[in-house]
């Protein structure tokens, strides 16, 4: 499953940035609701059989032949896990929701950018961003509480939210625009 890149950073320059604008008009609200979001059950629930269904797809196109007799085995393991994720291990559920996604996002994002690598350079920015969200991927899922250390950290204030949340849009509208322009 691949995109083009266009409209692949211009999806991904809207939801990363509009959220951002709550954060600079209302930082109060915004960081109560951040501050919650690693304990987040419901919300674990969703990311995970989000990722799930996600991986799943993946799995499901992959065109390996030594795989094929195994594929429905796979299939079905694969969805008892996430399934099971959601039943027996709640504890940070959203941020290892969250990891599985960055490393489902950083996935699409490779593939949607490596046709584009000779075209323009500007590509490198996702990258780069997509080797990030791996490296952040993995780092939650090994230890998903240094999120919630991390969005105590930069929730701490009204003006660590409103400079993050304005670092945050500005990306985001880089990413808009990129996709808008260059891609």
């Amino acid at each position: 499953m691949t995109l083009k890149l266009s409209t692949l950073a211009i999806a991904l320059g809207l939801f990363f940035g509009l959220p951002q604008i709550y954060g600079i008009v209302n930082p109060q609200k915004f960081a109560a609701n951040v501050r919650k979001f690693s304990r987040n059950t419901p919300i674990g629930i969703v990311l995970m059989l989000l990722a799930t269904a996600w991986f799943l797809l993946y799995v499901g196109e992959e065109s390996i032949s030594e795989f094929a007799n195994y594929k429905p085995w796979l299939i079905s393991a694969f969805a008892a896990v996430g399934i099971g994720s959601c039943i027996f291990v709640q504890d940070f559920l959203a941020v290892r929701g969250l990891a599985v996604l960055f490393l489902l996002l950083a996935k699409l994002m490779l593939d949607s950018g490596r046709p584009m690598l000779q075209t323009t350079h500007w590509t490198w920015v996702i990258q780069a961003w997509a080797y990030v969200l791996i490296l952040i991927g993995m780092w939650l899922t090994v230890s998903p509480f240094r999120l919630r250390d991390f969005l105590q950290w930069a929730t701490a204030n009204e003006r660590r939210v409103r400079i993050g949340s304005a670092i945050r849009l500005a990306f985001g509208i880089f990413i808009l625009v990129l996709g808008l322009t260059k891609f």
